[in-house]
């Protein structure tokens, strides 16, 4: 059985597009990418979600605390799922925040850091680097994301090159999905649905 671990944020977790400033919800399970994805591959395949909200690439968030940095918590849920076929890893859109005021590139080559920190593990044998959905500086985010939009400019380029550079898959997320114009950041189910699907072929494609 071929073990697949979707390392993400609040998008893979399925959280749902917010209509105030911390009311999070979470779409059911099935209408969750990973899920969509799981069912689409079918019973050959374990397909783990490891999706925290507010997850960075390499950043402590003061603000929201919770071990939201992505390459901290790493080692120790990639060891917990030993071992992995594949990590599909999507980040970078928390990053955007206008409180770590990074650049597209230097998000790029956070993601960077983490695929040479996931092979310094051992356990995982292949990676797809998945580059996030544009975020929109909207609804109740606005403010969260403020400035994003003209930070995360050419995003997904930076991504595809630093994958072509370790060797690693790239699937450009915001190929198949846009965000809810209620938030500006998460999706709606038929968008779960429709990543489920795209990534369900990437990831056959890739194994």
């Amino acid at each position: 059985m071929a073990v697949i671990l979707c390392y993400g944020d609040s998008n893979t977790h399925g959280t749902t597009p917010l209509e105030k400033l911390g009311a999070f919800a979470r779409h059911a399970s099935g209408d969750r990418w990973p899920d969509v994805m799981s069912k689409a591959l079918g019973p050959d395949h374990q397909v783990i979600s490891e999706g925290l909200p507010g997850r960075t690439t390499v950043h402590d968030d003061i603000v929201e605390g919770g071990m939201r940095n992505g390459l901290t918590v790493l080692p120790a849920i990639l060891q917990s799922h030993a071992p992995i076929d594949l990590m599909v890893l999507m980040l970078g859109t928390n990053d955007l925040k206008h409180r770590f005021s990074v650049t597209a590139f230097e998000i790029s080559r956070s993601l960077e850091r983490m695929v040479l920190a996931t092979r310094a593990e051992g356990v995982v044998k292949d990676i797809l680097l998945v580059s996030p959905v544009p975020v929109r500086e909207a609804g109740v985010l606005k403010d969260v994301f403020a400035g994003a939009e003209d930070r995360q400019q050419d995003l997904t380029g930076f991504i595809a090159a630093a994958a072509a550079r370790q060797g690693v898959g790239f699937f450009d997320a915001g190929s198949v999905v846009t965000v809810s114009p209620d938030d500006g950041v998460h999706w709606d189910a038929a968008s779960h649905h429709a990543m489920g699907a795209a990534m369900a072929q990437a990831v056959a494609a890739r194994l």
